[in-house]
């Protein structure tokens, strides 16, 4: 169905292994390049023939090219843009076209800490995850004016111990790697699974996203010069000497190669800050629960006094 699939894990091997891990449901494998819109809008209208309507959409294919902006060929730069920016762009299209007109239906994007604050050496990745950002929040206020009951969600990421970083297109003398701290991935999609039940605008997922967005907000002149400092080496691994997979960049990668990459030493499970995303209702009822006996225990004192 189509000559590329720049997804991680979704040349054919890849597809049939995550359709043996699902364990409930059906899972239909359509490789797709999701830079090309006529594909994707393909694949959309085959999963809605063979498996009915489709009332949820997550968006999330990307590549990466590590590297300073102006050493960067401009056609990778381009095929990145193209992946992880109008990838998402044709999928949200795609999924609109459908669940608009039933008046039901939930996109969700994937975004990133790196949606609201630049890093050295990922240009193409940083700058496609802020037009996501924007480009979300234009859709949503097209739908909150047509009083649509589509819903669409944005989640944002820290680092993840995927297996990008062993096929990213990089020129680093090093192999590269997430900014720590880094999270194993299935602890960002159980967070992923959790908006899906639960709708709701945006999340953050981890404590340094939630440093990232805000720190970005209150002291960006400082952040500038913090990542000018420990962006490149923070973003390469000296003692890492597996040898790269072949970039994904334009082709994918043959086989299976699972979700995790090799980080797994350094990645975290949880955090009590990705419990509180998943757990709201019941943290909301702790800190009324408190609040209330605050009152009471005020009330009391002040009572004693009289």
């Amino acid at each position: 169905m189509g000559r590329r699939d720049p997804r991680p894990g979704r040349g054919r091997p890849g597809r049939r292994s995550a359709g043996r891990r699902r364990r409930r449901g059906l899972a239909l494998g359509i490789p797709t390049d999701v830079a090309d819109n006529d594909q994707v809008e393909a694949a959309a209208a085959r999963v809605e023939s063979e498996l009915g309507p489709i009332d949820l959409w997550v968006n999330d294919a990307m590549v990466g090219v590590f590297g300073e902006f102006l050493t960067t060929d401009p056609g990778d730069f381009e095929r990145a843009t193209q992946v992880n920016y109008f990838g998402f762009v044709n999928g949200t299209r795609a999924a609109l076209k459908r669940m608009v007109p039933r008046d039901s239906g939930h996109i969700i994007q994937i975004g990133s800490a790196l949606a609201h604050r630049g890093i050295p050496l990922q240009a193409a990745y940083c700058a496609s995850k802020h037009a996501i950002t924007g480009f979300t929040e234009s859709v949503t206020t097209e739908l909150i004016h047509n009083k649509s009951k589509v819903r669409v969600s944005q989640v944002d990421m820290p680092a993840m111990n995927t297996i990008q970083f062993n096929w990213v297109k990089s020129q680093l003398p090093h192999h590269p790697q997430p900014v720590p701290t880094i999270f194993q991935p299935e602890t960002c999609a159980r967070a992923v699974a959790d908006v899906a039940d639960h709708p709701r605008r945006r999340s953050w997922i981890g404590e340094p996203t939630v440093m990232t967005v805000l720190g970005n907000r209150f002291v960006a002149p400082f952040l500038d010069v913090y990542l000018a400092k420990t962006g490149y080496s923070g973003q390469q691994a000296p003692d890492k000497t597996e040898p790269m997979l072949p970039t994904n960049l334009y082709e994918p990668v043959a086989g299976d190669q699972g979700s995790r990459g090799i980080f797994s030493d350094q990645a975290k499970e949880t955090s009590p800050q990705i419990w509180y995303t998943q757990h709201r209702g019941v943290s909301y009822a702790a800190a009324a629960g408190a609040l209330v006996g605050g009152i009471a225990a005020l009330a009391a004192g002040l009572k004693a006094k009289r």
